[in-house]
């Protein structure tokens, strides 16, 4: 019973963690230029409507979280 205690808590903290980080580059992705703005998002604007996808953004953000992930998840 013990060991499954001590595994919520470590998954608690690596939850807490990411979302500190996710909060964190959401804070700052207002300084940061390129967040958002990379070749390959899609953006359309009509009169009344503006489409936004961040394609590329939403893919280097998955490729970066991916290797974030693979570093700490071989210890």
């Amino acid at each position: 019973m013990p060991g499954g205690v001590q595994q919520i808590g470590k998954a608690l903290m690596a939850a807490g963690a990411v979302i500190v980080l996710v909060g964190a580059v959401l804070f700052l992705s207002g300084r940061l230029p390129w967040v958002g703005r990379l070749p390959g998002d899609i953006l359309i604007e009509r009169k009344n409507f503006t489409f936004y996808f961040p394609l590329a953004t939403s893919i280097l953000i998955s490729i970066l979280l991916t290797i974030l992930f693979w570093v700490f998840g071989r210890r």
